[in-house]
């Protein structure tokens, strides 16, 4: 939920004192006071901003049930307190990680508010329809939505809130040093809107991009690296082989392996061997769980080292040796090889992972949506992730959500979705 929304400013004539004292206790983000003042209304205007302090609470289903009544109650007579209250539904419908609408109406809401005059909730609307298209990895979306939203007499919240949302973008795609300027540019506003938990928010994402966010094999010694470093990498002349997005990079290429698991478990080991060679029963076991090696798995072995040649070609060799086979990068290059902080093995729980320590409680189907894999999928992974006390639930039924345990002195910046060809 945004800090201090501005679609209560006529939601009612400026003559109501109530209106006007929980609309000036909401934008500085006092949620109490708000309450306060309107707690016992139930008419459009006081439903509204009573629904907006919830959400500001975290108290999100009523939040969205009292903002829905009042887009109800609204209705035709007031088009404009109407498109408020449905803007602000969205983003409590967006904190409850409940991402089964799609963000498109958003931007019908938005032109809509424009029209009328409203420019503070039409911002509003596409800052919403931003941070949408960055749950779930488009990350092309959430730049043309971020585009859209025009700073000409913006508040300095709105101000802190585009910056974080291009420092987002920015760290999705490991730019670290535009994510700090951005983040940086989000601090000086926030600071002027006054608003302290937008300010702590941003600066739990400062504290985040100093942090390692991932490990970095060199030389056959891991370390563990901030997204500087990992910038600086992926700049470099090395082959990197990035566990992170399954993918392989070299200076003006790249070839995607994430949709294809066994050819990229075959990658990982080779380059985890170089510059020696990597046995073939270690292959074996690596891509095909193979615990004792035979004419089937060297069989299978053959015909995928030749896909994987197919798939890398132009970047790195794949040769047969006596000892197994070896990875030959092109141009005498290096091989970096880029994992995860605690590496899963499966890139579905790197990701589930990712997306839960963001403090939220998601849905099952919410983390489909983010990930792009079936809600069966979904609960096989998320209950060998609670078997082992990465995350747990939270009550039961359709109601339930999952929440993280904390990724101590990890930040998990890298691990969270891109959708496939957008990075």
């Amino acid at each position: 939920m945004s800090y201090g929304s501005d679609m209560e400013r006529r939601a009612e004539p400026p003559a109501d004192p109530a209106i006007a004292q929980a609309a000036r206790a909401l934008r500085a983000g006092r949620a109490l006071a708000a309450l306060k003042a309107v707690g016992l209304r139930d008419d459009p205007p006081g439903t509204a901003l009573r629904g907006i302090a919830l959400a500001q609470l975290g108290e999100y289903p009523r939040a969205r049930a009292l903002l829905r009544r009042a887009a109800q109650a609204f209705g035709g007579r007031a088009p404009l307190d109407r498109a408020r209250c449905l803007v602000a539904e969205a983003e409590v419908t967006l904190a409850m990680r409940d991402l089964r609408g799609p963000p498109a109406p958003l931007d019908g809401l938005a032109r809509r508010l424009a029209a009328m005059g409203d420019a503070a909730n039409a911002r509003q609307a596409r800052l919403v329809a931003a941070r949408w298209w960055l749950l779930i990895g488009r990350l092309p979306e959430a730049r043309a939505a971020l585009r859209a939203v025009g700073l000409q007499g913006a508040s300095p919240t709105l101000l802190a809130l585009y910056h974080l949302g291009l420092a987002e973008i920015a760290l999705r795609e490991v730019r670290a040093r535009d994510a700090a300027r951005a983040l940086d540019a989000a601090r000086a506003a926030a600071t002027a809107a006054g608003v302290a938990a937008l300010l702590a928010e941003i600066d739990r994402a400062i504290a985040a991009l100093n942090r390692p966010c991932a490990r970095l094999r060199r030389g056959g010694v891991w370390s563990n690296v901030a997204l500087g470093a990992v910038e600086e990498a992926l700049a470099s002349k090395e082959l990197v082989v990035d566990g992170i997005r399954r993918a392989v990079r070299a200076p003006h290429a790249r070839a995607e392996l994430h949709r294809r698991p066994v050819l990229f478990a075959l990658l990982r080991a080779l380059a985890d061997a170089w510059p020696d060679d990597a046995p073939r029963a270690r292959l074996m076991a690596e891509a095909f769980a193979a615990r004792a090696p035979n004419e089937v798995f060297r069989a299978r072995l053959r015909v995928e080292i030749g896909r994987l040649r197919v798939a890398v070609r132009g970047l790195a060799a794949v040769s047969a040796t006596p000892a197994g086979f070896h990875l030959s990068p092109a141009g005498g290059r290096s091989v970096a090889v880029l994992a995860p902080p605690l590496d899963d093995g499966a890139a579905l729980a790197v990701t589930v992972r990712a997306l839960v320590q963001d403090g939220a409680a998601w849905s099952t189907a919410a983390l489909a949506q983010a990930t792009g894999v079936s809600q069966r999928t979904l609960q096989r992974t998320l209950g060998e992730l609670a078997a082992r006390g990465v995350v747990r639930p939270l009550g039961g039924g359709r109601a339930r959500r999952w929440v993280a345990t904390p990724l101590t002195g990890f930040a998990t910046t890298l691990l969270l979705p891109v959708a496939p060809g957008t990075a």
